[in-house]
């Protein structure tokens, strides 16, 4: 019932590529300061079936220690999206003037059965 055609919605979701390390230019000789920046791909389409609200079913499925506040789930148990991507669920994809995701939602917690996957969400940076 949840992989209806009609229940799917459409999100986005920025993957983790990694970390980089953060440089400044200084007189024109270029500094490393020791921090780490991660950095994530282009914004990729995604059709889920999206909760609205949380429920006691929900809560058993990730346990109780889990806080978060929608589920997704998708019908392909290889989907790739994984505890380290960003998602846009609420609102458009967006950026920030250094390239950074202005996300709305994080990956609280992935559970993956024999024929789908779901992932408890949690509202995350919104700008």
């Amino acid at each position: 019932m949840k992989c209806l055609a009609r229940n799917l919605k459409a999100f986005y979701y920025c993957p983790y590529v990694g970390e980089e390390d953060v440089a400044v230019v200084d007189e024109g000789d270029t500094i490393y300061t020791g921090d780490k920046r991660i950095v994530y791909g282009k914004p990729v389409q995604a059709w889920g079936n999206i909760s609205e609200a949380r429920g006691q079913s929900q809560e058993a499925q990730f346990g109780n220690d889990v806080d978060y506040d929608k589920v997704i789930v998708i019908c392909r148990s290889d989907f790739p999206m994984d505890e380290n991507a960003v998602l846009f669920v609420d609102k458009a994809p967006s950026f920030d003037s250094t390239g950074n995701p202005l996300y709305d939602y994080t990956i609280k917690k992935v559970a993956r059965s024999l024929n789908s996957v779901s992932y408890a969400i949690s509202k995350g940076l919104i700008s």
